[in-house]
């Protein structure tokens, strides 16, 4: 009979036991877990502070290059321009054609300087909107006759931050650039469809594609990719050499 009580108490005494570090178990992988989750998330808010942070480097850069565009070299072209026509009106006809053509084109290089400043400019891509300078941009790089761009929207007016905008544009632009710069592409196209929930941007191109495994690290992904992460929006690219490339951008109103 005691010898029973001494197993009872054993058994219950070795169960408290087991108990008890299971309980100091599941409370150390409980302290585990949040610091885990702390430490991610303190790396993760790091991470976006930094890329934000580059962002705006970059566009206060854009800025300051836009303004200089804008202010030094537009103004000084203004100023030859304007002593140019003061030559001409005092030379003879026969004199004034060569001049005049070189005045046009004088003219043209002035108003494309101010086209690209407001462009590069953040504080006018914020006032015209994402579609407004999508258009813009689209009618400068037309102007060269190098691409024909086509851009699809049923909407002029999306409803989104000004400063997503700023960031969804220079996405767009930074992927026109690469195509212009690497694809040998005809002809591109830009669907964006908005709906209350998200925004769809699509960018198709007929050019040469590539081999998205040998390419994954450029430069110019990582831009896109990086301020894709900024506004939580989903990023990737479909391409294959000689079918092409398309850019697909999603971005969640209701994530921001």
């Amino acid at each position: 009979m005691e010898e029973d009580k001494l197993v009872i108490i054993f058994t219950f005494t070795l169960l408290i036991i087991v108990l008890t570090m299971i309980l100091v178990y599941v409370i150390f992988i409980q302290k585990k877990t949040r610091l885990l989750i702390a430490q991610k998330e303190k790396d993760m808010r790091f991470e976006k502070e930094l890329a934000t942070s580059q962002i705006e480097m970059k566009e206060q850069t854009l800025n300051y290059i836009g303004q200089e565009l804008h202010d030094d070299l537009g103004q000084k072209l203004s100023v030859v321009r304007l002593r140019q026509n003061q030559l001409i009106a005092k030379m003879n006809d026969s004199e004034k054609e060569e001049l005049v053509e070189l005045n046009e084109l004088l003219r043209e290089c002035i108003q494309d300087i101010r086209n690209l400043s407001k462009t590069l400019i953040t504080e006018q891509v914020i006032h015209f909107g994402l579609i407004e300078s999508l258009e813009r941009e689209i009618n400068k790089i037309q102007k060269l006759r190098l691409l024909k761009i086509e851009l699809i929207t049923q909407k002029h007016d999306i409803d989104i931050m000004p400063k997503h905008g700023l960031i969804l544009f220079r996405i767009i632009q930074e992927s026109i650039n690469n195509i212009l710069k690497h694809s040998r592409a005809k002809n591109v196209s830009i669907k964006i469809e908005d709906d209350h929930e998200k925004l769809d941007i699509l960018i198709s191109d007929n050019g040469k594609g590539f081999n998205i495994n040998l390419k994954k690290d450029g430069s110019g992904l990582k831009n896109m990719e990086l301020r894709a992460k900024i506004i939580h929006a989903d990023f990737s690219i479909q391409s294959e050499p000689d079918k092409g490339t398309q850019t697909s951008i999603t971005y969640y109103k209701n994530l921001q």
